[in-house]
């Protein structure tokens, strides 16, 4: 079976499937499945993350580059927050480390807001400045 999951991922997740449904658990690719489910986490894990630092570096531009809001960051903004709140009602599972993941990604999404404003890294403060039911709420625009 290594070979297959190593030669064609499709045809081996197929059978995989086959072998769950058929309740031939004896002749299951253990390793590889557990590998692939463990993936799949990490995968859903990184999209909420994903969302969040692009939420994060919005908020830092409209925060310290007023003269460039506009309705595209407004939009940018309200996109990111349902996307958001999309993959954690998917992913019930994430509401209990989101403010863990706040403190690490908010460090992403500074570089990111430096890289698109071309302001200094040093302008934006060194911890996120919101709370987390702030940068959630679809009211909220810092100033």
């Amino acid at each position: 079976m290594t070979t297959l999951y190593d030669d064609d991922f499709y045809g081996w997740s197929q059978e995989q499937a086959n072998l769950l449904r058929t309740k031939r658990f004896n002749e299951l690719d253990a390793e590889n499945l557990l590998e692939e489910i463990e993936a799949m986490g990490r995968s859903e894990r990184r999209e909420l993350e994903s969302r969040l630092e692009k939420l994060l570096s919005h908020l830092l531009k409209w925060q310290y580059q007023p003269s460039r809001r506009g309705k595209s960051w407004l939009l940018a903004i309200k996109e990111q927050r349902r996307k958001f709140v999309d993959c954690l009602n998917e992913n019930p599972s994430l509401r209990n480390k989101k403010e863990e993941r706040l403190i690490i990604v908010y460090q992403y999404a500074r570089l990111s807001a430096e890289k698109e404003t071309n302001l200094s890294e040093s302008v934006f403060p060194d911890q996120c400045p919101w709370t987390f039911d702030q940068i959630m709420d679809n009211g909220f625009f810092p100033e």
